[in-house]
């Protein structure tokens, strides 16, 4: 288990590494939510956990998809946001239909598969933070009031989330 933890963290600073420069959301969060996914999943942590990590992961690639075309020049929303958005979320989906991953309605949690759950909570809860940086950073002229809250404002909502399924699904 030790040795799965340490690969996983010396990939994530290997990523960290080789990633160019900030766009919509910065790739340290995108990465940081990429180990927390892969951490929850290899520690055997509930399905609906490792979803809201895995719908964070989506958002922040979405973002960081969208942000990188409209640099490029891509101006048509289709190709800007619609196009990405279903590709990363159906990507998400095809976790279904890798045998022994996790089988759609095995788990379920109010009548809702706890993956699909998860991932439904992740996404709305890094989005409310990506926001909620934005929000605190046009208040305050434009700067965000401390070193790499663009990281911790939307990371804090996931991890919110994280104990709040874990007490709901633990306790």
């Amino acid at each position: 288990m030790t040795i799965k933890i340490s690969k996983l963290l010396l990939c994530a600073l290997a990523g960290l590494m080789i990633i160019p420069a900030a766009f919509a959301v910065c790739p340290v969060c995108t990465v940081a939510v990429g180990a927390g996914l892969e951490g929850a999943r290899l520690l055997g942590v509930d399905d609906v956990i490792t979803g809201i990590w895995a719908g964070g992961l989506t958002l922040s690639l979405f973002f960081w998809t969208a942000g990188w075309l409209r640099k490029h020049g891509v101006k048509s929303v289709f190709w800007q946001i619609i196009v990405p958005f279903v590709l990363y979320y159906a990507l998400l989906g095809s976790v279904y239909f890798i045998p022994g991953v996790i089988e759609y309605g095995a788990c379920t949690l109010w009548g809702i598969d706890k993956f699909l759950l998860g991932s439904i909570v992740g996404t709305v809860a890094f989005y409310l933070g990506a926001r909620w940086y934005v929000k605190i950073k046009r208040d305050n002229g434009g700067h965000a009031k401390f070193a790499f809250q663009k990281v911790v404002v939307p990371l804090s909502f996931l991890i919110i989330a994280t104990i709040v399924f874990w007490f709901l699904t633990e306790c």
